[in-house]
Formats: structure tokens, sequence, C-alpha cells
């Protein structure tokens, strides 16, 4: 509700209270000067009271407990403020404390007795009047710790959907974010794989000069075109990490093959042993896993082109549904003297996919002086 409705609501309750004890106190007035009752108390003073205490009601809210405080003295003298004392302690109750609330409920009694020493009541008995007294004085005070209640609980629930809600745009910042660094990675090991072709190919061109023709033209359009895959791949990282719109393509199990027949093309030596047949999509497998073990074969490539070029290399699938599904590539010792050592960057990077996914990693050297890389995965039926 904004505030122009909740001011004029409470406008309109104001009056309602007003003319409610305006009416009351009047009333009062009327039937003790009727009944001829404390004729050394004028009418005047009593009506000014009431018209006093009336007015005082629309400053209620602004000063609730200095308000209650002056209608209760008020009242010691002048029971025709009781409805407007009522008031007040609804006010206080509502907005002001329980201790507050309770001093001047105190009070309000104490003044009533203070005025029937003063100005007995003739036409009522004092518990009668004492009774109705107290009964509209602890309803007031009821309604107005309802009215508090009520008012903190409608507080408390805007504050949790206020909270609510930035707490599901922080999740859907984040979401978003573990999306788009996600994306990056698969993009950068794509770009990665590109890079690596492209420095074979150039290497192959700069140390042979003397190759023939054909082969000259065969390596320079295996760099053409790996130039051009990996400019595409650097336009998809950069749109993805300005905007990641929606989840781009990312290549599973099945493309394994693929992934092999370029390396044999760019002139590594490569043999697919696919023994549990997950390449052929003869046996499913989740596109979490399949999609890392498509990683795992393309880093290994990736490092052997990179850290020892035309070395032989076996790429080996084992496993079965229910169990376990295992993927290693090994390549024997290279021909020519090895790279340079790598990071290991990517290699921290197929652990952690590896960890996402419940399995783990392992690489290292082997006896025949080559290198392997292996990783276990769980596969469920």
């Amino acid at each position: 509700m904004d505030e122009t409705t909740r001011t004029v609501r409470d406008r309109l309750l104001d009056g309602v209270l007003v003319a409610i004890t305006a009416v009351i106190g009047v009333t009062s007035v009327l039937e003790r000067a009727g009944a001829g009752a404390s004729p050394s108390w004028p009418l005047v003073p009593d009506l000014a009271a009431v018209v006093v205490a009336c007015a005082a009601l629309w400053w209620r809210r602004r000063s609730p407990v200095v308000l209650a405080a002056a209608l209760i003295a008020l009242s010691a003298v002048a029971d025709a403020v009781t409805a407007a004392v009522a008031v007040a302690l609804f006010t206080v109750a509502a907005r002001r404390t329980a201790r507050d609330t309770a001093v001047l409920f105190a009070a309000a009694l104490l003044a009533f007795g203070v005025h029937h020493l003063l100005r007995p009541d003739p036409m009522w008995p004092l518990l009668v009047v004492a009774g109705w007294l107290i009964a509209l004085y602890v309803a007031a005070v009821a309604w107005g710790l309802a009215a508090r209640s009520r008012r903190q609980l409608i507080e408390s629930l805007r504050e949790r959907a206020t909270v609510a809600e930035v707490e599901a745009r922080l999740r859907a910042e984040r979401l978003q974010h573990e999306a788009r660094e996600t994306l990056a990675r698969e993009m950068h090991d794509v770009l990665g794989h590109r890079l690596s072709l492209l420095s074979v190919h150039a290497g192959a061109m700069t140390y042979h000069r003397d190759a023939s023709r054909e082969e000259m033209g065969r390596a320079a359009e295996v760099v053409r075109e790996n130039a051009h895959r990996a400019l595409q791949d650097l336009r998809e990282v950069i749109g993805v990490l300005r905007a990641p719109v929606a989840e781009l393509p990312t290549p599973g199990v099945v493309d394994v093959p693929a992934l092999v027949e370029e390396a044999v093309r760019a002139g590594t030596p490569v043999e697919l042993h696919d023994e549990a047949g997950v390449t052929t999509t003869d046996q499913a497998v989740g596109s979490a896993v399949g999609r890392t073990l498509y990683r795992l074969v393309q880093e290994g490539l990736t490092n052997v082109r990179v850290h020892a070029a035309c070395a032989p290399v076996v790429v080996r699938i084992t496993g079965r549904p229910g169990d376990h599904l295992a993927v290693e590539v090994v390549n024997a010792r290279p021909p020519g003297p090895p790279g340079e050592p790598g990071s290991g960057n990517g290699l921290r990077g197929l652990a952690e996919r590896a960890a996402l996914i419940g399995g783990h990693l392992e690489h290292g050297p082997t006896d025949t002086g080559g290198w392997r890389v292996g990783m276990w995965l769980s596969w469920p039926r």
C-alpha cells in the first residue's frame, strides 16, 4: 500500500474515532447535567474538556505517550474524556512498547480513582463503573496490541520478501556467472586445441622448407582451416563472456572419433580402441560424463602435439554400464627431443571436471618413456 492510500485511510480512521469520542463525551456530560449531579461543576468546563480531548486525538500518532499522559491527567477531573483516554491507550499499545502501555494503563486506573474521590457518580455503583471502565481500557489495549502484532508481521513478511528477492537475484547472477565460466572453459579447451594444430603445422612449414608443393599446400590448408576455426571459437568465447544467453552446443563422447581423425590428418598417429562402445552410441552415457571424456581425449592429444610431436598415441576406452567408465590417452616416447614442460593448467582443469561428477584423474610417465593420462568415471545405468 502506498503512502497516499495509507494517509487517506489513517485520516478516515482518525475522523471516525474523533466522532465516536465526541458523541460519547457529550452524551456523558448531558446525562450528568440532566441528573443534576455535581452542581458545583458547571457544564461548560466538561464540554470544553471533551472538545480539547477530541482535537488532541488528531496528533495521537506523533506523540502517543505524551497525549495519553495528558488525557489521563484530564480524566482525573473530567470523566467525559474516558473514551478519548481509551483511544490514546489503543494508540500507545499499537505504537509503543509494552512497558509504556502498562505504565499508562495503571495511570489511567489511578486517575479514575482520583476522579471518583472528587466527583462520585450518583447514578451507578462504584463496582459497575469501575468494571465498565476497566473492560473498556483492557479492550482498547488488547486491540492495540493485536494491531501492533499484525503490523510487525506485515513488516516482517515484507522484509522477508525483500530478502528473498535479493537472494533470488544474487542466486541468478551466481548461476549466470557459473554458466558463463563453464562455457568459457569449454571454449578455451577448443581454442587451445586449434592453436596447438596451428603451432604444429606452422612449425613443420618452418623447418621443412624442402617439402614438396603438395605437402606445403596441405599444411597451409590445415593452418588456414584451423586459423578460421580458432577465430570463430574466439568470437564465441567473447560472446559468452559478454552475455551468455543460452547454452552453446558442446561436444560429447560421440565426437571423439572426429577428434581422433582430425589429429591423424594433422600428422599425429592415433589409434582409438573403444572397448566400451560409447563412441558409436551403442552404449549411452550421460552428457556430463560424455563431455568430460571428450575433453580428456582433446587435452591429451593437444599435449602430445605440443610436448611430444609425432609420437604414436593410443586412446583406450573401457568399462561397462552400472560400474565405471575409464579412458586413457597414452603416447610413446617422442622421436625427437621433448617439448618444454607446460603449466599444468589443463590437467588441473580435467581433475576438477572429474571430481565434479564423482571421478578422478591420473597422469604420469610410462615405463617406456612416454606419458599417460587416465580418468575413471562413474557410469550409472
